[in-house]
């Protein structure tokens, strides 16, 4: 846009100068994705992934003992396990290739990540709950509470890490910035 005063220059999604003065074809990256990778998202999402395979296995060893518990009845063992690996194996990939994209799919999975491992940590707290009680009035419970104490420390920490890569990615996410240019004409004055 030109008026008599000014020239304004508007740029969405400049072009990234080289060192040597050519421009790039890569398309300006936000400083919040390019900051993406210091959060660790390739740590945290190995974490996650050994999390999911954790709960799967203890899945597999739930489901063949006996005894009726919310969170074997609730199947979330089992969902549970492959929604913390294929968040953590997007989180993993979006450090890899960091690319919008990719950012923005971790971010999703890790948010129903984060809504699992709420779901598992409530049903849990449910499960020990009631184990108490039945100890309480009629003697042990049939599972050990070394059972539920891992489950409920792998939710947290599911949970927590969950939590953090979303915060991280949803700031990298977030729309880049466009950049205004004002010019000001310069106007000769002859008088």
């Amino acid at each position: 846009m030109s008026t008599d005063k000014a020239t304004v220059i508007i740029q969405i999604n400049p072009q990234v100068t080289q060192d040597d003065g050519e421009k790039s074809g890569e398309v300006y990256r936000s400083t919040a994705l390019t900051e993406f990778p210091k959060t660790q998202p390739k740590a945290l999402g190995s974490v996650q992934i050994m999390t999911g395979v954790m709960v799967g296995m203890m899945a597999i060893l739930r489901f063949s003992s006996s005894g009726y518990r919310f969170y074997v009845s609730s199947g979330i063992l089992f969902w549970g396990s492959l929604i913390y690996i294929t968040a953590g194996s997007l989180s993993v990939a979006a450090e890899n290739k960091l690319h919008l994209c990719m950012v923005k799919a971790a971010l999703i999975m890790n948010v129903i990540s984060a809504m699992a491992a709420a779901t598992a940590i409530v049903l849990t707290s449910i499960d020990i709950n009631a184990c108490l009680w039945h100890y309480k009035y009629y003697g042990p419970c049939l599972e050990s509470q070394a059972w539920f104490a891992i489950l409920l420390v792998l939710s947290i920490l599911q949970f927590i890490i969950s939590v953090w890569i979303s915060g991280f990615a949803c700031k990298a996410s977030s729309h880049d910035p466009t950049v205004v240019n004002v010019v000001l004409n310069q106007e000769n004055e002859s008088h």
